[in-house]
């Protein structure tokens, strides 16, 4: 069964963009294992909301990965790069992760973590950890007082940028 991935940066208190959607803090000095995890996926899922965000930055970064957008509004369509999934997620992850293929890498935002960790898709986290407080943002997870879930630590990198990238398994 092909795993679900997710690989993604924070800030320490918790957020993974401005309320804004802006990422402007995130470091882009090195690649911090990008390059390397980027190679070991074939296919992108991500949330309408971050979508629309990576599109406003430019160029569409996953070009040759196989793209899918959780979204209830354009069900069914397609664009040149993604294909819109709003019904039947449940269905539709089941059989995703059934077909050949890499990983695939869960890109966010936070209500598609949510959502993924609620009904156990998540087998990895990878959480690049920035040194920045932000004090307000998108959360990484959206609260859920019943979203109770184990991680299995694997690994720590840390970098000499004051970044450190965790590594854990969903139990």
């Amino acid at each position: 069964m092909r795993k679900i991935r997710l690989f993604i940066a924070a800030s320490l208190d918790g957020y993974i963009a401005r309320i804004s959607g802006e990422v402007d803090w995130l470091f882009t000095d090195q690649d911090y294992g990008y390059d390397d995890f980027f190679a070991e996926v074939d296919t992108v899922l991500m949330g309408r909301k971050t979508y629309e965000k990576v599109l406003e930055c430019g160029e569409y970064p996953y070009i040759g990965k196989q793209g899918f957008v959780f979204s209830k509004t354009h069900h069914g369509q397609r664009d040149e790069n993604v294909e819109f999934i709003g019904e039947n997620l449940l269905e539709f992850v089941n059989n995703l992760r059934q077909s050949s293929g890499n990983d695939i890498w869960l890109v966010g935002g936070a209500e598609i973590i949510q959502y993924s960790i609620k009904y156990g898709f998540l087998d990895e986290l990878i959480l690049a950890i920035h040194p920045i407080i932000l004090g307000d943002g998108i959360p990484l997870i959206v609260k859920d007082k019943n979203l109770k879930t184990k991680l299995k630590f694997k690994k720590i990198k840390n970098y000499n940028s004051g970044l450190l990238q965790v590594f854990y398994d969903l139990v």
